[in-house]
């Protein structure tokens, strides 16, 4: 098993450098950081964390709670988070919430000294009021300081300027839920649509539960399809052969936030960088409470499967 000397020898530097960079310690050079990063991950170590804990007064913990409704695109985001926490010796202690009074019991369990921050993930319900330090994740509602949001209006205008490169000009799209991401999403559709100098029809234009399953319902025709997440382009592309219309030949569905592998999407879908925004999340933890984050909305990538 590998130890601090290890370390040391690998990344060519003094033990007392690689201890202040597993400590989140100032004042060490940015080439050393990375030195002793890198060497902590191939020789896989492992510090006393124990010993550690009893030190510096940190439980070596970061609590997430996660959305079940939103697990699926939580999945990478778990994942890359995980992959950051153990790369900065820290663990990750996860719950799971469906409302605010979850997200409040969670809150109480972890953070009664058994965690050190605390990290929300996907919540598509209004949250409670969070620590001041708490960074939340793909939330729709969410007042802290430390927000990592998507730029969906982006997303939203971009997936539908490439339907309609694609010859698709009756686009329908599904916002899951109201709140501000439902505005944005629908300010990029609205945007490109005028760009192309399309009209806007709202008996395209579906949001809340089931919006999918309603859009059907009406049976209006669309050749384009907007959906929230790789879900419900999994269940559009399973429902609409069902009404008669083939994918991609009759529509063309498209996933405003997906979170699976490059390539693995099988449709065109707005890929969000999930290393960058793990990186992201750990150094809103790592951030001093006074300094002032200075946010911007994450743009997504267009990946098509064609």
């Amino acid at each position: 098993m590998a130890n601090i000397n290890d370390v040391s020898r690998l990344a060519q530097v003094s033990k007392a450098t690689v201890s202040r960079v597993l400590s989140g310690s100032r004042g060490v050079k940015e080439e050393s950081r990375l030195a002793v990063m890198r060497a902590v991950e191939v020789l896989n170590y492992k510090p006393n964390v124990i010993a550690q804990s009893l030190s510096n007064q940190s439980t070596g913990c970061i609590g997430v709670v996660c959305a079940s409704e939103n697990i699926n695109q939580a999945t990478g985001y778990l994942h890359a988070l995980e992959k950051q926490l153990r790369l900065h010796q820290k663990h990750l202690l996860l719950r799971f919430a469906t409302d605010a009074a979850n997200v409040i019991d969670a809150l109480n369990e972890i953070g009664n000294g058994l965690c050190d921050a605390v990290i929300v993930i996907g919540a598509r319900f209004p949250l409670p009021g969070l620590p001041h330090s708490a960074v939340t994740i793909d939330c729709l509602e969410s007042h802290t300081v430390r927000s990592i949001q998507f730029d969906h209006a982006f997303a939203a205008q971009t997936a539908s300027q490439y339907l309609i490169n694609q010859g698709r000009r009756k686009i329908a799209l599904i916002t899951q839920h109201d709140g501000e991401a439902a505005e944005q999403t629908a300010q990029g559709y609205h945007q490109a649509l005028e760009h192309h100098l399309l009209p806007y029809n709202r008996q395209l234009v579906f949001g809340g539960e089931n919006a999918l399953q309603r859009l059907l319902n009406q049976n209006v025709s669309f050749n384009g399809l907007l959906v929230p997440d790789d879900a419900l382009a999994q269940e559009a592309v399973r429902l609409l052969p069902q009404f008669g219309r083939q994918v991609p030949a009759d529509v063309m569905v498209f996933s405003l936030d997906s979170t699976l592998p490059q390539g693995a999407s099988p449709v065109p879908a707005m890929s969000y960088p999930l290393d960058k925004l793990a990186q992201r999340a750990i150094a809103l933890l790592t951030m001093p409470l006074s300094t002032d984050p200075g946010l911007v909305p994450i743009r997504g990538t267009l990946v098509t499967p064609f």
